[in-house]
């Protein structure tokens, strides 16, 4: 092994003499506005930062405020915009002229450095002298001697006088403008305006002057920055196009801070415009980490994670394979190959392909273990003795990258070529400090795969199986996941069989995309189902959801819709809670966003009034629901998301709902999770017969109840088994007077020859069917005969009270065959 090269102590004793190169490259130009910046990237490449950040003192000199910073952003890392020159921050102690060191979990750290201490990380806070400013460092590891030495070079070349950028925007330089928050009043130079190809005597000094002149697409991103709601003290990066009087939009570059204004002045938006192809041509290795630190930043999952590392190193690096893998145990799981085709990977490789990728025991490539243990870069030059594994992965060259989280190596990084390749100091800092950001950033993104695998299996256990078939009606469901956000969220559906062919369609959506918000989601489907099999109206299903919610002391909140549709008269009630309302497609293709009154989100206002609104269904009718991620955006608002909803489901054929329903989401913008609802309501063909009767507490009740039966049979036509039926009656009749106060009410419903008796009262205690009757027992009998002669019973909640039911087969008439 006498060719292996290590980013060992040989490598890193040079590592301040080459600090010293690039800092005094740096700091010879003057007039660059990159040039603070420059600086403090090189704490990233030669001390092992993974953020860095110099804060000086206001105007009058109080308090530090933040003048610039690079690395990850500092919000991961703990560190603030701005800090109390008389506190004990380590900020302010470096301002007073005292190194400060601190490592993870130290007791000594004041509170406000504990929240990156506290995370694992080490931190440095050197003096800048000159204007009493301050170097702050943060990095994975412990700061060894070289590393001080570097972080103090930066600090001495932070002491140099920073380019102007005054308060009032009074001396620019070229390519920067300031821009009062307040007014929107933007000073520029003609660089810039010649960039957005404006004539300076017509430019009229407005901000929207100039964004009015930007692609729509971009003009969301560009308005969270100018826009002083949405920034934070500190500085911000994008690209953006302008539009050209002729030939395609020109991509420009925007970097710029947010700083104090001062006492009783507002803030001010500084930085500098640029040619973003110009800067492009003129990229750095530091740049590189700069980007990778970026694009880590926002990297969720370890495949973005892996897409991030591979966009920042292979085409740089010009390597021909970059594979990254995660240390699961004893095994390397590969999460990114590239490129991603199995023949051009090793044999050995393509042997342990589990699914999409391979994985395999670290045990059957022993030098990778060794390295991993050894926990530092290894570079291996064409030619060194390797096992096939590896050697066929870089036959020019192979570069090993353990990726460090805290004090454990998360995975591994592997770099080949197939030509030979010369390893230069610059390459191997580059690739050390690409390792140590991957490493946090895919111990972040384990996390998040993990708690996106609960939250999901919570959504999927939480929502329907299946829909129920429905009499008369088709309905068919979506879910969808967001694209864009970290979590699942809130979004549910339910479709609830309610008695006398009823049926309620649900749709909701709880505020928030956690997995707290995916449990509510099933608390308030199951409450709501709950309730509406109790039997009670519309509005009030919807309102005792609504105290259980508050009940429950959330600060969550939930929108829903409710729709209970009778399915034999073609009428529904709609209720709806701060979500939106139903959509009508009717049978000639018209399509209506249905006027249903709405009231506040469930968990809002305890006592709030949920009015019900009407709906008229004609068979053929399309009853669609949603929830806002289908029809909201941050390019239009709900109002019009919901007429484009409305107009693409005219477009749609509802003879399949399935395709319909694929076909709407497909044309969602999905910026945040979809739930979809559609009903086609088609009528029952076999519509029952229906007849009630309210038993009154007089001494022949019963017998009026048994009359009121005979003559609504024998209108039906209805001629065999009337015996039995006036006997159930009679018997579920006796029991709901003698055990139950309150109103008694008699419904007969015959569906084809099926005969259904039911008996509903005020009590919600079901009847108990006695095990064992002695000879001299003088009741309890009466449910032993309805079971004996039905065809089945049992009892369903109604809202305040219960149905007791009885069902059989009616025999044909005499003499029918």
């Amino acid at each position: 092994m006498a060719n292996v090269v290590s980013e060992g102590a040989a490598g890193r004793s040079t590592r301040t003499p080459r600090a010293e190169g690039a800092l005094r490259m740096i700091t010879a130009d003057q007039g660059s506005p990159e040039r603070v910046r420059r600086i403090l990237e090189q704490a990233l490449v030669f001390a092992g930062a993974v953020c860095a950040a110099v804060f000086r003192p206001g105007a009058d000199g109080e308090p530090l405020y933040l003048a610039e910073s690079a690395g990850v952003p500092r919000t991961l890392c703990g560190v603030g915009d701005s800090y109390p020159v008389a506190g004990g921050d380590p900020v302010a102690e470096a301002h007073r002229g005292r190194p400060v060191w601190l490592e993870p979990d130290d007791p000594a750290a004041p509170p406000s450095a504990r929240r990156a201490t506290g995370g694992g990380f080490f931190l440095a806070a050197l003096p800048v002298r000159g204007d009493g400013g301050c170097l702050l460092a943060v990095a994975e590891r412990a700061f060894d001697s070289e590393d001080r030495a570097c972080l103090g070079l930066v600090a001495d070349a932070l002491a140099l006088p920073a380019p102007p950028a005054s308060a009032d925007g009074a001396g620019l330089l070229p390519g920067g403008f300031s821009l009062a928050m307040d007014t929107g009043r933007v000073r520029v130079g003609e660089d810039i305006l010649e960039l957005f190809g404006l004539d300076p005597d017509e430019f009229d000094g407005r901000v929207e002057t100039l964004l009015g002149l930007t692609v729509p697409e971009d003009l969301p991103s560009l308005m969270s920055v100018v826009e002083a709601d949405h920034m934070t003290i500190g500085d911000r990066e994008l690209e953006f196009r302008v539009l050209q009087p002729d030939g395609p939009p020109k991509w420009l570059r925007l970097r710029g801070r947010l700083v104090h204004g001062g006492e009783g002045r507002s803030p001010r938006l500084v930085g500098f415009v640029a040619d973003a192809s110009t800067l492009r041509s003129e990229i750095t290795d530091v740049a590189r980490v700069q980007r990778l630190a970026a694009a880590l930043a926002t990297a969720v999952t370890v495949r973005d994670v892996g897409k991030a590392v591979v966009a920042a190193l292979r085409r740089p690096l010009r390597a021909d394979r970059i594979a990254l893998a995660e240390l699961e145990g004893e095994r390397l799981v590969v999460t990114v190959l590239d490129p991603p085709e199995p023949e051009a990977w090793p044999e050995l490789w393509r042997a342990e392909w589990r699914g999409e990728w391979p994985d395999a025991p670290v045990r059957t490539m022993p030098t990778l273990a060794a390295a991993l243990r050894e926990g530092r870069a290894r570079i291996w030059p064409a030619g060194s003795p390797l096992e096939t594994a590896l050697a066929e992965v870089g036959p020019g060259g192979l570069a090993m990258l353990p990726l460090p989280a805290g004090n454990r190596i998360a995975g591994a990084c592997l770099i080949g070529w197939d030509t030979p390749h010369d390893f230069g100091p610059d390459e191997r800092a580059l690739l050390t400090a690409a390792a140590g950001l991957a490493g946090q950033a895919l111990m972040r993104a384990r996390a998040f795969d993990a708690e996106h695998e609960l939250v999901g299996m919570l959504q999927r256990q939480l929502l329907p199986r299946r829909l129920p078939q429905l009499p008369g009606a088709v309905a068919v469901a979506r879910y969808l996941p967001s694209t864009a956000g970290l979590e699942l969220g809130g979004d549910w559906y339910d479709v609830i069989p309610l008695p006398d062919n009823h049926v309620a369609l649900v749709i909701g959506d709880v505020q928030g995309h956690s997995a707290g918000a995916a449990t509510l989601m099933g608390q308030m489907r199951t409450a709501l189902r709950a309730y509406a099999v109790e039997g009670h109206p519309p509005d009030v299903v919807v309102s005792h959801a609504n105290r259980l919610l508050m009940d429950m002391e959330t600060d969550l909140f939930a929108t829903c819709c409710y729709v209970d549709i009778d399915m034999e008269e073609g009428f529904a009630w709609c209720v709806r809670a701060g979500h939106l309302p139903p959509v009508l497609r009717y049978p000639d293709g018209r399509t209506e966003i249905a006027e249903a009154e709405g009231g506040p989100p469930l968990g809002v206002v305890r006592q709030s009034d949920f009015p019900m609104s009407p709906l008229r269904l004609q068979p053929g009718t399309l009853v669609a629901l949603t929830t806002d991620g289908l029809v909201e955006s941050p390019e239009s608002d709900i109002d019009e998301g919901m007429f484009r909803f409305a107009r693409q489901l005219a477009a749609t054929d509802p003879a399949d709902l399935g395709p319909v329903a694929d076909d709407l989401l497909g044309k969602a913008p999905r910026s945040d999770d979809v739930a979809l609802l559609l009903m086609r309501y088609d009528g029952m063909t076999s519509r029952p017969l229906r007849e009630s009767w309210t038993v009154w507490r007089v001494p022949q009740a019963v017998g009026h109840a048994r009359r009121f039966t005979r003559r609504t049979l024998r209108s039906w036509g209805v001629t065999a088994d009337i015996d039995a039926a006036l006997l159930i009656v009679s018997e579920l009749v006796t029991n709901a007077l003698v055990h139950t106060d309150g109103q008694v009410r008699l419904d007969i419903t015959l569906v084809n020859d099926r005969l259904r008796l039911a008996v509903a009262d005020a009590s919600p205690r079901t009847p108990a069917k006695p095990t064992s009757i002695g000879w001299e027992a003088t009741g309890g009998r009466g449910i032993l005969l309805v079971e004996a002669v039905s065809a089945g019973w049992g009892t369903l909640p109604v809202s305040g009270g219960k149905q007791v039911w009885a069902e059989f087969v009616l025999r044909p008439p005499h003499g029918d065959t």
